[in-house]
């Protein structure tokens, strides 16, 4: 039996993350595999709704060797947008991909390298590696309450990445579960379709779209909020940990402000507890949740107040959200039939997946512990992971710089244990 094939280096994923340590490490001269389950960047094509849009600025959009130099740096590209930036950039170089085939099993032998199981449309074979780069994203796994199989079955009931129009629920109203920033535009989607739409509201905060004439992500860029370490950034854990803040791009960019869908006859509740059957039952946290979000949106816009007044830039008058609606009570119990709702939508987020990982470099929770994606085992690494350094991680405007460090590192260690590759670079 022939020794399995074997690179320095194998890149897992071929996102935009895993492509941009391939892109490094191609400049560099370093032989490596990229295995990718699907196609490269697939889940932009597959895995957004129709009417989907970015939520950062245009301006954001920078991978290596490659920014967006399109006609409107302020705005916000669509899905499809996207996918042809991503496929523009792709032709830029030409990374070693290995596609439709998936990664089963990576464990380490011995004390250095690492075996890898693959699994394509030729079969089943074994790679063997000096260097890996986990770039399958932070969390591939969605996530759907256990009580789901208890409801009725003649309600329709899709997770939030299988969501693309309102056309293909049947009629009838639509609850959505989750108001982060899928679950949040998601129900906006629904609601401009002219669906009746029930939106359960979780503890994600918001953010103004524009504030004192700039988007609000752009002064936070100017700010630095996107480049402090993790371990500096104010909040410290707690604030990582967080849902995003729900926003939109759609249309040039607006706030989504659920009060005021509220009162256009979106129906809100909290958060959603349990369910059997057709019966819901929702714990009494809407005002809270509402109030809390709102209170974060004010916050931002102070600490802009704050920055701007500092730096001494003119800028529009400060300003103050007001709510345009507010619940007469928390509503606890709701029945599908009675609603006359057909359809869930569940977008209450994903979780980690790495039980096919035979290597001892996660926590308790299953997360990766790394330090800018490089971990403690030799060799290992991730990218793409949110909060893997900044904020700015695991978006667009982090990848770049996220992906340069783990590669230089890749590189360093591969020198450190084959000194002929000093010469290479």
């Amino acid at each position: 039996m022939s020794a399995p094939a074997h690179h320095p280096v194998v890149i897992i994923g071929a996102g935009q993350a895993g492509l941009s340590v391939s892109w490094y490490l191609g400049n560099a001269g370093i032989d490596h595999l990229v295995v990718e389950a699907e196609t490269p960047t697939h889940a932009w094509a597959d895995s957004r709704w129709d009417n989907f849009t970015l939520v950062t600025p245009n301006w954001h959009c920078r991978l290596p060797g490659y920014t967006y130099d399109g006609p409107d740096p302020d705005g916000f590209m669509t899905r499809d947008e996207v996918v042809d930036w991503l496929a523009g950039w792709l032709d830029t170089f030409d990374p070693p991909v290995r596609t439709h085939t998936r990664v089963t099993r990576l464990r380490r032998p011995g004390h250095s390298g690492f075996e890898l199981t693959l699994a394509g449309s030729d079969g089943v074979e074994l790679v063997t590696c000096d260097q890996v780069v986990i770039a399958t994203g932070g969390y591939p796994l969605p996530v759907i309450p256990p009580y789901a199989s208890s409801l009725d079955q003649s309600i329709t009931q899709i997770h939030s990445e299988q969501y693309f129009n309102s056309e293909q629920l049947p009629d009838g109203a639509v609850l959505v579960v989750g108001s982060g920033q899928s679950g949040a535009q998601i129900a906006e989607d629904l609601h401009l379709a002219g669906r009746q739409v029930h939106l359960a509201i979780g503890n994600a905060p918001r953010v103004a779209r524009f504030y004192r004439g700039r988007d609000c992500m752009t002064w936070l860029a100017d700010m630095g909020l996107y480049d402090t370490p993790a371990q500096e950034y104010p909040g410290g854990k707690a604030a990582q940990e967080k849902t995003n803040h729900y926003v939109t791009g759609r249309d040039g960019g607006r706030d989504v402000d659920l009060r005021q869908f509220a009162a256009e006859g979106m129906q809100l509740y909290g958060t959603l507890t349990d369910g059997k059957d057709t019966a819901l039952r929702f714990a009494p946290t809407l005002t809270t949740a509402l109030d809390k979000a709102d209170s974060v949106y004010n916050s931002i816009c102070a600490d802009i107040d704050r920055h701007i007044e500092a730096a001494g830039i003119d800028a529009p008058p400060p300003t103050r959200y007001e709510p345009v609606w507010t619940p007469e009570a928390d509503p606890t119990e709701l029945d599908l039939t009675d609603a006359g709702i057909t359809s869930i939508v569940w977008a209450i987020g994903f979780r980690p997946d790495y039980r096919w990982i035979e290597v001892s470099a996660f926590d308790g929770g299953g997360r990766p512990m790394q330090t800018r994606g490089v971990t403690q085992v030799p060799g290992l690494s991730f990218i793409g992971l949110p909060w893997m350094h900044t904020w700015g991680s695991g978006r667009f405007l982090g990848i770049e710089r996220d992906a340069r460090h783990v590669a230089d590192t890749i590189i360093d260690g591969l020198r450190a244990t084959a000194p002929r590759l000093a010469a290479v670079r």
